[in-house]
């Protein structure tokens, strides 16, 4: 017996559903009391069955379900909780906790409160009594620090006490967080989801157009003089001059100018809490400015060879795009290799466009 395509997507629909349903409603049981280790749970179980892009349904469901109790916008949510996956990507020891859908963590004394002499209390009275966040979510009488609604409505009735226009959610962040940085990444993330409306923003591009007119190898961590004894951080990408450089993701520009060894440059941040540096522009797309939202291989610019000297110094070199990439801890960025991204992108695109291309005939 054949199924139809369409009654074979729903089936996959109804299955995602009810897989997230477990995950997103059903309540989970906390850890071990003395337990050195978190310990799997049932929604830990669950999760560990779906894809990526049926997780992101499943946290998509929970954002709008809390948004609909809390009249708090689902992307300033989903800013939160997608900053803190990233924090926990970076300090895997220090936010260490059962795999769930939520990545906000909060750690016993924040959550129970810091006199309370239970710190693994659950009881939602009396955590409220010291002053703790933790708060009951999911309905089941406890206040579970890894259960996916307990945490996110922990988060949420905090955000509340602050009021519920932009600043106060900034005034909220600030008090959370005590840090510029972590402020300013949850708004720009905030700004994304709210303008595309959906979480999945993974899309991805090379920074220049496919093609055969230009050329890279590894020479990330290679040694620099100019201005001193330095490392190279990213990969030099050869083109001629004018050839279009693009936006390798969804994201915001969050810098744009002159910088003596960049030259005409452009920093872009993502969801993913990296920041894409382009440098040694020949100059920028008009229509680009500093706080603008861009989308995968969107123009921002042309390949040039500017950098080493003062506003405006070009030819110091052949013409080329350093493209280079950082990650935030939160407190500091580093850079690390993005050759390995770039042969994924460049590869992923020429197979998209070799696919177009069969279509077409």
């Amino acid at each position: 017996m054949r199924i139809s395509k369409s009654k074979t997507g729903n089936i996959r629909r109804s299955m995602i559903c009810a897989a997230a349903a477990v995950i997103v409603f059903g309540a989970a049981a906390s850890p071990a009391r003395g337990a050195s280790e978190p310990q799997p749970t049932k929604a830990a179980e669950a999760l560990d069955k779906l894809s990526q892009e049926e997780i992101l349904v499943a946290r998509k469901q929970l954002y709008d379900r809390m948004a609909a109790v809390t009249h708090i916008p689902w992307y300033r949510l989903a800013a939160i909780d997608q900053y803190e996956h990233t924090l926990t990507k970076v300090h895997p020891k220090d936010r260490n906790h059962p795999k769930r859908l939520t990545g906000i963590f909060m750690n016993e004394p924040l959550w129970s409160g810091m006199l309370n002499p239970d710190q693994k209390d659950s009881n939602p009275r009396s955590i409220s009594i010291f002053n703790g966040y933790g708060k009951d979510g999911s309905g089941d009488g406890q206040a579970d620090m890894n259960n996916d609604m307990d945490v996110l409505y922990s988060m949420s009735s905090y955000l509340l006490k602050y009021g519920q226009s932009e600043d106060d959610f900034s005034i909220a962040l600030w008090e959370y967080y005590h840090n510029s940085r972590s402020v300013q990444r949850i708004l720009q993330f905030s700004r994304l989801y709210e303008k595309f409306q959906q979480i999945d923003l993974s899309g991805h591009a090379f920074p220049l157009p496919i093609s055969n007119s230009y050329s890279y190898r590894s020479t990330w961590g290679t040694g620099r003089s100019w201005g001193g004894n330095r490392i190279h951080e990213g990969t030099d990408i050869f083109a001629p001059y004018g050839t279009p450089v693009r936006s390798t993701c969804y994201g915001i520009v969050e810098l744009k100018g002159w910088n003596p060894f960049g030259g005409w440059r452009i920093g872009i941040r993502d969801l993913q809490n990296r920041y894409h540096y382009y440098a040694h522009l020949s100059g920028y797309e008009k229509s680009i400015n500093k706080d603008d939202i861009v989308i995968p291989g969107q123009r921002i610019g042309w390949v040039g060879s500017s950098g080493y000297g003062k506003p405006g110094t070009q030819g110091k070199f052949p013409p080329h795009l350093h493209y280079g990439i950082y990650r935030d801890s939160g407190l500091v960025e580093w850079s690390f290799d993005p050759y390995p991204l770039l042969r994924h992108w460049e590869s992923a695109e020429r197979k998209a466009l070799k696919e177009k291309k069969k279509e077409h005939y």
